[in-house]
């Protein structure tokens, strides 16, 4: 037994016909369930129950014991003084609020039908090897109810990215292009040196980037300098001797401090190599002013795409590290790429200053990310083996999201797709 099926059974009302009466075997009469709260606090508020001929408006708190009441140590938090009813599975000590009158106890065991019991162990069963818990009914579930429930996913996810970007603009003192480009400093990093981009991008005041951008070999060798990659002793070429003499210059100027430790290479595509990523990222910042309210104010994907047309400098055409050639190449960033930046940074910064200026931008964002292809992981494709294929990148964020969120932590019945099937369709 799990707390989350005694909310779905009170939510959709899955109790065994039969009255309902308390551990004193008052009568029930439940005239509103109240509404579901699914954070801190009373599992429902706003509830409507009669006990015993007395109408009583309050909160229903739900536990698997009804000992989990003092566990939690709700007889001493206020949140939980107008708690009306205590439901729970097994009724194993009597309760009290704070004032120390006694809460009256409906208890559950015995009061399920056997069959929804069942449909939830089936449900569960095997959830250690599977993809997820309802793979094998996965090709029933409506289209209509697919579709709706991927979108909700997707501005659930958007909420959760929204979390770090508040944070950062807090400590940035609401600086919406410097949030931007510590964000995209995480992105250019890759998963390998993205947390290490995001600390050194936090440590360098983007007032001196500003101020940098106009020449490319001054802001590379702020690049390369503040993220540890001219601390080589062994390099003579001329291009690397100015970048160390441009940072010298710019560190002594702005005051800036030296990284403890350097990017990692191993691991990485040459493509994906920090010396590339920083110097395309330069050529961004090098090509023009205010990129924040240029990416705002950009709709379609064209234009993001060529917002976006940027490549290395020319040394890195036959180089991928310093010192060492390399067949020549133009190093442009790809589609792929910028898809990425598109999906984790640029759409979650225009859904919150959409939200910060008062403006309902959702809609737009869903049209964007339906032009975007869709990604390419284990998860889409777990979900493409059982008929569900991502068509796009809205709808891969929100497999990605279900997974995550949901799929791996059992969460099946905060799933509409579990309701769906835990209400008589398996």
């Amino acid at each position: 037994m799990r707390e989350d099926l005694l909310h779905f059974i009170w939510q959709y009302d899955k109790l065994a016909r039969t009255p309902l009466v308390t551990s004193q075997n008052e009568k029930i009469h439940v005239i509103h369930k109240g509404i579901w709260n699914k954070g801190e606090g009373p599992d429902f508020f706003n509830s409507k129950i009669e006990i015993d001929g007395q109408l009583w408006a309050g909160n229903v708190e739900m536990h698997l014991k009804a000992s989990d009441w003092y566990a939690h140590h709700h007889e001493s938090d206020s949140n939980y003084d107008n708690v009306i009813l205590h439901v729970v599975w097994e009724d194993d000590v009597s309760v009290f609020r704070k004032d120390k009158s006694k809460i009256p106890t409906l208890e559950l065991k015995g009061r399920i039908p056997s069959n929804l019991l069942q449909g939830y162990q089936r449900l569960l069963d095997g959830s250690k090897s599977k993809f997820i818990n309802c793979e094998n009914n996965l090709k029933d579930v409506k289209s209509i109810l697919w579709k709706s429930w991927q979108e909700g996913l997707y501005f659930e996810r958007l909420e959760q990215k929204s979390q770090l970007i508040l944070k950062l603009l807090e400590e940035s003192k609401n600086d919406w292009e410097a949030v931007l480009f510590i964000l995209l400093c995480k992105s250019f990093g890759s998963k390998v040196n993205g947390d290490f981009f995001l600390q050194r991008a936090k440590q360098l005041n983007f007032s001196v980037v500003r101020k940098v951008a106009i020449d490319r070999i001054e802001l590379e060798s702020l690049f390369f300098g503040h993220f540890g990659l001219l601390e080589l002793d062994y390099v003579t070429q001329p291009y690397f001797i100015q970048l160390k003499k441009s940072y010298r210059y710019l560190k002594q100027k702005f005051g800036l401090d030296s990284p403890t430790t350097t990017p990692a290479f191993f691991g990485l595509r040459p493509s994906n190599f920090p010396t590339i990523r920083l110097s395309q990222l330069a050529g961004i910042y090098h090509a023009g002013q205010s990129l924040f309210q240029t990416l705002m104010e950009a709709n379609t994907l064209t234009e993001f795409y060529n917002i976006f047309q940027v490549e290395t400098s020319s040394y890195w055409q036959d180089h991928y590290t310093f010192g060492t050639n390399s067949k020549k190449s133009r190093k442009r960033l790809t589609k792929t790429f910028i898809n990425l930046i598109l999906i984790n940074i640029v759409v979650p910064l225009k859904f919150c200053y959409g939200k910060h200026m008062g403006k309902d931008w959702n809609e737009d964002l869903v049209e964007l990310l339906t032009h975007i292809k869709e990604e390419t992981n284990s998860v889409t494709t777990g979900f493409n083996r059982f008929g569900k294929n991502a068509k796009d990148a809205m709808e891969s964020q929100a497999q990605l999201q279900l997974h995550q969120q949901y799929c791996t932590k059992n969460r099946c019945l905060k799933c509409a797709v579990g309701v769906h099937l835990l209400n008589g369709n398996i």
